[in-house]
C-alpha cells in the first residue's frame, strides 16, 4: 500500500513539473493537477509539490519558487 502511494505521489510530482509555470497561481495549478489525478487530496498534492521542489531545486530557481509556493499554500489549506 505504501509503495502504491509513493508511486502516486511521484506521478503527481511529474504532473506538477509538467504543468507549473512561473506566475501561475497555486489554486490554478491544484485544479489542473486534480484534473489529471481526480482522487488526489490536497495533502497528497502538497507532498507531490514538495517532492517536485526537491527534484527541481538544482535546475531552475524560478520554477522551484512556483512549486514551493504551491506546496506551502496547499499545506496550509484547511480543506485538505
Amino acid at each position: 500500500m505504501r509503495e502504491k502511494k509513493l508511486k502516486e505521489i511521484e506521478a503527481m510530482a511529474a504532473t506538477i513539473r509538467e504543468l507549473a509555470v512561473p506566475g501561475m497561481k497555486p489554486k490554478a495549478l491544484i485544479e489542473a493537477v486534480k484534473e489529471k489525478h481526480p482522487k488526489a487530496s490536497n495533502k497528497e498534492i502538497a507532498r507531490a509539490a514538495f517532492l517536485s521542489v526537491i527534484l527541481s531545486a538544482e535546475y531552475d530557481a524560478e520554477d522551484t519558487q512556483a512549486l514551493h509556493d504551491l506546496a506551502m499554500e496547499t499545506r496550509d489549506d484547511p480543506t485538505s
